[in-house]
């Protein structure tokens, strides 16, 4: 098994060690050990799926690497397919889609802002994980089997209407135009280039993402550009409903 993928089984969510559990261990009531066979499934699934992509995976390499029975699959999940489907929206996967943790009225702007890129930061202290996210999402790009349609479909759009609403309720906008979409793209790319160029930051600026002290001040920074960003926006449509009048 490589490096990877070791690390990968090695997550804390599956830490057991038990092989045998599964379906054989749900029927005897152990539940820990099901959900911790279910859990290892999704991270071998996760590294191996992102590695030779969906075609060329096979149910029994993912079986033999998550350490658990292959009637295991079918059972949490279906077939190959649901087992996909599920890696694919694992909230560790998508982060910043939870648009019900930033899309609240008794939130001022900063906290809402916070609460949606700390969704992006936060995984990035579990780096083999996130990389091997960022390796999925690609691989489905390239090869797409309608999955990540149906993530644009069902969790990014909302998510981004989500923030629409955060900032059009905040600027004191009624009706949203192509610039509060533009901001609200340009805010979230604030998180998501940190997932997708994490390698380079690694390469060029290592300590900026380092540790977990070093990413929860990245976030405290990228919360006071998001902030600069909304200002400079809200300026801009100030001026021009000036000059209108």
């Amino acid at each position: 098994m490589n490096h990877v993928l070791q690390q990968a089984v090695d997550h804390p969510l599956a830490s057991a060690s038990d092989g045998g559990s599964g379906p054989q261990g749900e029927a005897k009531g152990h539940r820990s050990d099901g959900l911790e066979a279910r859990n290892r499934l999704l991270d071998a699934a996760l590294v191996l799926f992102g590695e030779k992509g969906f075609a060329k995976t096979s149910t029994r390499e993912i079986a033999l690497a998550a350490q658990v029975n292959i009637a295991s699959i079918s059972y949490y999940f279906g077939d190959k397919a649901g087992l996909y489907r599920a890696v694919f929206i694992d909230p560790r996967c998508n982060p910043g889609s939870d648009f019900t943790l930033f899309d609240q009225p008794g939130m001022d702007l900063a906290q809402a802002l916070r609460a949606m890129l700390v969704g992006f930061t936060e995984p990035l202290k579990q780096g083999h994980l996130i990389q091997a996210c960022m390796k999925l999402h690609f691989r489905e790009m390239l090869e797409p089997t309608g999955v990540w349609r149906d993530e644009i479909d069902c969790s990014i759009k909302p998510a981004h209407s989500a923030l629409v609403r955060v900032l059009s309720r905040h600027m004191g906008v009624t009706e949203a135009d192509d610039d509060i979409h533009r901001l609200a793209f340009s805010v979230a790319g604030l998180g998501m280039m940190l997932q997708i160029g994490s390698d380079v930051f690694a390469a060029i600026r290592p300590n900026l993402i380092a540790s977990p002290d070093a990413i929860d001040h990245y976030a405290d920074r990228l919360v006071d550009y998001a902030l600069a960003m909304v200002a400079a926006e809200t300026g801009r449509r100030q001026q021009i409903a000036s000059a209108k009048k």
